[in-house]
């Protein structure tokens, strides 16, 4: 007769009724998985760079990933991918804020701005903006007062380093206690700015100063990082190198049913907010997951 170790508890957890997270106008309820639709205005992004950055072609991206059920999207101007070149803030205004003005007040859904600069983040929250999603977390020294000032929902990401230089940045004691305790620090100044735990959810930041053996244990760890800092946390696992690592080396673009896996992964550890480039598959996948996770914490 073969036996077998008890599996590792899972730590999905339905969040409280009424649970939400609260934006400049409107709050977006947690109690199903939040997705986010990424709409990358660059012409350098990883997966899908060059594709919308006519602002017609991002209108209507944004508006068939609402279609398919995303609850956020979140546009950038620049890629933050592993050695990605940096843009001007000018440069990089100028491809995300004609198209929050195109889309604000039209979608349904909040906007979100995936930015490290604070002058970036200003003229986004003025064309429509209701969250800034910052990689850095926080290391320009204006954003806090922007974010808090706007009263605008915050992701607040775990980074090291710059897209030149975190790849070399992945030493970590305890890459689950190491994120945590790095990201309390960045909580501590959104906390000085006045801006309310109400307002941030935590982002590991997958890829960014991670391997791939880190990356997965993060998954694993999201449990333990949304309890210590007593905040929801958003996965950004999509498309990722490590989902291509694990798939024996398929491209960015055919990453996407590994990136559910991921993400239904990340739902069962604990993640409530997902960013995807497939909003169909992962929001379809997640609230499948979601109710069996419900139905088995409701059994006897």
């Amino acid at each position: 007769m073969h036996t077998h170790p008890p599996a590792a508890p899972a730590t999905h957890h339905a969040p409280p009724a009424g649970a939400s997270w609260a934006l400049r106008s409107r709050a977006v309820p947690l109690g199903r998985p939040v997705v986010m639709g990424i709409l990358n205005l660059t012409p350098d992004s990883f997966s899908d760079g060059g594709q919308f950055l006519h602002p017609a072609a991002a209108v209507e991206r944004a508006r068939r990933m609402v279609a398919e059920g995303a609850d956020v999207i979140d546009l950038g101007g620049e890629s933050t991918r592993p050695g990605a070149v940096p843009v001007t803030p000018d440069e990089e205004e100028a491809r995300v804020v004609p198209v929050l003005r195109a889309l604000a007040g039209e979608l349904g859904v909040p906007l979100s701005v995936d930015t490290r600069r604070a002058s970036v983040a200003r003229a986004a929250l003025q064309a429509g903006a209701e969250i800034v999603n910052d990689v850095s977390g926080l290391a320009d020294g204006e954003m806090a007062g922007v974010v808090a000032r706007a009263g605008a929902g915050l992701v607040l990401m775990h980074m090291r380093g710059t897209p030149q230089t975190m790849q070399s940045l992945t030493d970590y004691a305890d890459v689950v206690d190491d994120v945590a305790a790095e990201l309390a620090r960045s909580l501590a100044v959104a906390d000085a700015a006045g801006i309310g735990r109400e307002r941030i959810v935590a982002d590991p930041g997958i890829g960014f100063a991670k391997t791939p053996a880190q990356n997965l244990e993060l998954i694993v760890g999201i449990g333990r990082l949304r309890d210590a800092l007593g905040l929801p946390v958003l996965l950004g696992a999509s498309r990722k190198a490590f989902i291509g690592a694990l798939l024996g080396g398929v491209p960015a673009d055919a990453r996407d049913a590994g990136t559910v896996g991921a993400c239904v992964a990340g739902l069962a550890r604990g993640a409530r907010l997902f960013r995807v480039h497939d909003v169909r598959g992962a929001r379809q996948a997640l609230d499948v997951a979601d109710a069996v996770f419900r139905a088995g914490e409701a059994a006897p």
